[in-house]
């Protein structure tokens, strides 16, 4: 796999960890990073994925007003808590 250099200035004490956890894992500092930015793109791709479709739910109608929202909140603390509204 080709692959490409990049540089960040980070603060200090989080490079400190990066070095702790690369010697903690026996691991070198740029495989510490590839790993955490895999997991915070993957973490991105997921967010907008899900943002999508709560908005194409909006579009199609398919939302719960505030106010059942919160009365089955409310309720939870209850000895009757209600059905989970839809």
């Amino acid at each position: 796999m080709e692959t490409k250099v990049l540089t960040a200035h980070v603060p200090l004490p989080l490079a400190d960890k990066v070095d702790q956890l690369a010697t903690r894992l026996e691991r070198s500092r740029g495989w510490i990073v590839k790993q955490a930015l895999v997991a915070w793109i993957d973490q991105e791709d997921e967010r907008r994925r899900l943002t999508l479709e709560a908005l194409a739910d909006v579009d199609s109608g398919e939302v719960i007003d505030h106010q059942s929202v919160q009365a089955w909140a409310d309720s939870l603390d209850s000895d009757k808590p209600l059905s989970l509204p839809r």
